[in-house]
């Protein structure tokens, strides 16, 4: 497995051992041991710590854990990924509410005590889910009687603080998004800037902090929860605790996974239950089967101390008697197994056919099958199986020590009704051969037995060769599927390149765009500085209006006339004070901007002075009206010049 980033580096031997050493440290001062997990997830996690702290390699974070033991605690929260949320994968919380509830309850007409584990619940949104789920299912099938069904909860998580906020049962805002109005109503109270559980809900749940791959489990379950936790432990960790569920569950009890999570190839122990590819239901597997998943301190406690064989005494009446003589002496050696070879119930002496093979006790009827039996029994229970109807091979020639027997086998289907799966009965049949053929030239048992012996080899090799054949199939599968893969990844690498090509493009065009921006600005502002400097020089009142009359700009001697300040811009000019006697400026400028033809008075001010008005249309470069242009030139000069020049009454000479 190839590890991103700075810590690809970090399989090599020489970092192998502050690796070693990391997960150390975690232990010593945690309790808690992080090499099940997958790596991968583990090397990001550190990765990030390493990150934040600027350190380049896994010796430095080492030698930096060992001064702070404080950044061991905050490795340890970062390792646990507490994602969780109300009504996660709503369509799995549907059909439990909807199909598996009720046909729980249905199961159970006289009502019953459920109990519920919920691993690795974080914040316990998913505890308070299926709790929601429950009540409504239970409401939903008698509302009158709902007292009589109830439902225990125990939620359990390795992050102390995550429990401690999962006992408070106050959430935020957030809730809003993934929870109805109508639950919202019914299962919270408004709580501040949140939403506080209801004391009915919260009692239905018992928190505490438990680490699942160390900690015993909870036992008798109705449904057990682990929803999205296996994806983060390694697949030999992963094969312990499925069996563990199985233990845990009652019979017919409920698991629910997460969309990543699958029972693998635990078929024996669950079922997916129809309709919903997330919720499996517990499966009657053997005991001896199942224990030998288990770790071994659960192996020997599920682990029964013998096989169920009838046993009986001569004591008693003397029918008793007689009838045990009767099938002891008349009734073949049997066994009853299931579907899959799991011995389920012994009848009789079956060690001439059978016998415990060596190694870790294995009670599977194809691992105690004796040599000259093993493959046609097979064959056998494998016919019976796909056939579901009594099968049988007579007169197969076995070697038991120096004896020849004629060994007939029969293996019949057995069902205890139309629905449940069902078991097979294989009985044993032994006779000495005859003497008249031991005896006989014609009738010499070798050929007999190397017959049988080149029969058993062609079944063994035919099951070797579909074994193959199966295996090549799926190489072939795999294969093609890694070539797909690689062409995608190809392909997606080809547009990625492409991708860069056309934003490094795109980027040139933008500097380009950007610099000739600048260039434009820079002009911009000096022609900008070049105008004002222009109008301030002329010492001339100027006023720039738009189409609207509202002030667009004006120069600083526009001041004298106007009481203008700058947040008078697109002000309309009418509504600012001034000194001119000018009551008919409206009328003017408006006449302006319909005839487009200038307008020019001699306007006196309420202090003496005179000014020279003169309205003009605003033209663009592109020679459109936009607006009017107002200067007013002082002519007081002017005018008492032209008072003293002129004689009373009369004209200037």
């Amino acid at each position: 497995m190839a590890v991103p980033g700075a810590l690809g580096a970090a399989w090599r031997r020489p970092r192998r051992q502050a690796l070693r050493e990391l997960m150390s440290l975690l232990q010593r001062h945690t309790g808690n041991n992080f090499t099940e997990y997958k790596m991968s997830t583990v090397l990001r996690r550190i990765e990030r710590r390493m990150k934040l702290h600027q350190l380049d390699s896994m010796e430095s974070y080492v030698a930096y854990l060992r001064e702070n033991a404080g950044e061991v605690q905050l490795l340890f929260r970062e390792m646990l990924i507490g994602v969780t949320s109300f009504f996660r994968d709503p369509t799995v919380w549907e059909h439990l509410c909807h199909e598996t509830i009720p046909a729980l309850l249905a199961a159970n007409p006289d009502g019953a005590a459920f109990k519920a584990w919920v691993p690795a619940c974080s914040t316990g949104e998913e505890a308070y889910t299926l709790a929601m789920v429950f009540d409504e299912a239970v409401m939903r099938a008698n509302a009158q009687e709902s007292g009589k069904y109830t439902l225990q909860i125990f939620a359990t998580d390795l992050h102390g603080d995550a429990i401690d906020k999962a006992r408070q049962g106050v959430f935020g805002r957030g809730v809003e998004d993934n929870v109805t109005h109508e639950r919202l109503l019914r299962y919270f109270v408004a709580d501040g800037s949140g939403y506080r559980i209801r004391k009915e809900l919260r009692n239905m749940i018992i928190f505490a902090q438990q680490n699942i791959i160390s900690d015993p489990p909870f036992t008798k379950l109705d449904i057990l929860s682990c929803r999205n936790l296996l994806i983060y432990f390694n697949p030999k960790l992963q094969e312990q605790l499925i069996p563990l569920f199985h233990y845990a569950l009652k019979p017919e009890g409920l698991l629910m996974l997460g969309s990543a999570d699958t029972p693998g190839s635990y078929n024996e122990l669950f079922t997916a239950v129809p309709g919903c590819g997330r919720i499996y239901r517990r499966l009657d597997a053997s005991t001896q089967r199942v224990a030998n998943y288990f770790p071994t301190k659960i192996a020997k406690a599920a682990q029964p101390s013998s096989i169920e064989v009838t046993t009986m005494t001569m004591n008693g009446n003397i029918q008793t008697q007689v009838e045990h003589l009767l099938l002891k002496a008349h009734t073949p050696a049997a066994v009853m197994i299931n579907s899959d070879g799991d011995i389920l119930y012994i009848h009789g002496r079956t060690g001439t056919f059978l016998e415990p093979a060596a190694g870790r006790a294995n009670w599977n009827i194809h691992a105690m099958a004796r040599d000259g039996l093993r493959y046609e029994l097979a064959d056998l229970i494998e016919r019976a199986n796909r056939s579901e109807a009594t099968e049988t091979v007579r007169e197969l020639l076995f070697k038991d020590g120096a004896a020849s027997l004629l060994v007939d086998m029969t293996v019949e289907v057995v069902r205890e009704d139309a629905h449940s799966g069902h078991n097979l009965l294989v009985t044993f049949n032994a006779s000495p051969m005859p003497a008249r053929k031991r005896g006989s030239r014609g009738a010499d048992p070798r050929p007999q037995e190397l017959e049988q012996q080149l029969t058993m080899a062609r079944l063994e090799l035919q099951a070797v060769r579909e074994e193959m054949q199966t295996s090549r199939e799926e190489l072939k599968a795999a294969n093609e599927e890694l070539q797909s893969t690689n062409e995608e990844l190809q392909s997606t690498n080809e547009e990625l390149t492409t991708s860069k090509e056309e934003m490094q493009s795109l980027n040139e065009e933008l500097y380009t765009v950007n610099a000739e921006l600048q260039s434009k600005v820079d002009d911009l502002s000096l022609v900008n500085s070049d105008m004002k400097n222009l109008l301030n020089s002329t010492d001339i009142a100027v006023i720039f209006l738009d189409s609207q009359m509202n002030i667009r700009r004006y120069t600083n001697q526009a001041t004298q006339l106007y009481k203008l300040i700058a947040t008078d811009l697109n002000r309309p000019l009418s509504d600012i004070a001034n000194d001119l006697v000018y009551p008919d400026m409206e009328n003017d400028a408006a006449e302006v901007l319909r005839s487009l033809v200038f307008c020019e008075r001699q306007i006196p001010t309420r202090d003496g002075r005179w000014f020279m008005v003169r309205i003009m249309p605003y033209r663009t470069v592109n020679n459109v009206i936009d607006g009017l242009v107002l200067t007013f030139v002082n002519v007081t000069e002017l005018k008492l010049l032209e008072a003293r020049l002129t004689p009373e009454g009369g004209n200037p000479k």
